[in-house]
């Protein structure tokens, strides 16, 4: 029986995915991914989940990497495999309709920092570590580090992270735009689902279309990226949230958002 790393509960319109690998430091593994890949696909079709919050178990990591010891032997073939299963479990996430947060409670590093760039936001706890230390183990990050760090910090910070492969704190990760917020260990999940509830409570169409535009947006030109823009702006001028959002601001009164 293969036992389970991957913890999914669901409250409120939030699914909360815990990564429960401790003795490892929830480090990645082969199942793990696998495992993660499955809830994410099944919180995705699952009408009653607005946002999703990903963590991990306990307080000493998010995610303190791939796991070394099941790479170390490793044929080229199996870590292209290995790499290739990962993209795929990241993508999910980064193109799931729902925003995904990063609650980030320990050690995010290489794989864990991949993960947590692959979410939308990432929230910090204050003892957080973040870092892409790939290269002093002579390869270099093959979860999507090398694309997603360089889009969110910039090429130079990004290759410092990576060349030097140093970890660096929560405020520094804040500081260079690789972290929205910073808060005191105890305080993390409760930040973390108070982000998620103001989420949740606006038209999910509308918040699918924004992530979908933001997305699909930086990978074509500013030009292409603003026609799509209106033809998003456009279709939400055929939904039900739309007239209700609208008449709620016209009448001060708060909309009950229908997702239609």
């Amino acid at each position: 029986m293969t036992e389970k790393f991957v913890e999914l509960n669901m409250e409120e319109g939030i699914a909360t995915v815990t990564i429960n690998r401790q003795k490892s430091l929830n480090a990645l593994s082969q199942e793990v991914l696998e495992q993660l890949g499955q809830v994410i696909k099944y919180v995705g079709q699952d009408d009653e989940v607005r946002v999703v919050i990903i963590t991990g178990a306990g307080s000493k990591a998010f995610v303190a990497g791939a796991d070394i010891g099941a790479m170390v032997n490793m044929t080229a073939q199996e870590a292209r495999d290995y790499s290739i299963f990962a993209h795929k479990v990241f993508e999910s996430i980064e193109q799931l309709p729902k925003p995904v947060i990063a609650a980030v409670n320990g050690y995010a590093l290489g794989g864990g920092n991949e993960l947590a760039l692959a979410c939308d936001i990432r929230v910090a706890s204050s003892t957080a570590n973040f870092g892409q230390p790939e290269i002093t183990l002579g390869i270099i990050p093959g979860f999507g580090g090398t694309q997603r760090l360089s889009r969110l910090v910039g090429k130079g910070r990004a290759l410092e992270l990576i060349l030097t492969g140093k970890m660096i704190d929560a405020k520094t990760a804040e500081a260079m735009g690789l972290v929205n917020v910073v808060v005191p260990p105890e305080e993390l999940m409760n930040t973390a689902k108070g982000i998620a509830k103001k989420i949740a409570a606006f038209s999910p169409l509308s918040i699918t279309f924004a992530k979908e535009a933001v997305n699909r947006g930086l990978q074509m030109t500013l030009k292409l990226g603003s026609k799509y823009e209106i033809e998003l702006w456009t279709d939400c001028f055929t939904t039900e949230d739309q007239d209700i959002g609208m008449a709620a601001f016209l009448n001060k009164q708060k909309p009950a958002f229908k997702g239609a």
